[in-house]
């Protein structure tokens, strides 16, 4: 099945690169990357999204509109 991804680039790069020198398929390097992380079951963890900061509104650069910038928010809350 095709689908589309958005990985950060350097990410993206020492993947290719360690594909490369197992001389391996990106695909199947992300296949084997994530039946790994499919078997090792974590915790269930609570997420916060700050979003409001009282009277100013939305988090500056927040765009509630967008699932990246939701996400890239609740990343640098952790």
């Amino acid at each position: 099945m095709k689908t589309t991804l958005n990985i950060k680039g350097s990410l993206l790069a020492q993947a290719r690169a360690l594909a490369a020198q197992e001389e391996i398929t990106l695909t199947h390097l992300i296949e084997e990357s994530l039946q790994l992380r499919l078997r090792t079951p974590r915790p269930f963890r609570k997420s916060k999204i700050h979003v409001y900061k009282g009277e100013g509104g939305l988090v500056l650069g927040l765009n509630p509109l967008s699932n990246k910038t939701m996400l890239d928010t609740i990343e640098d809350c952790d």
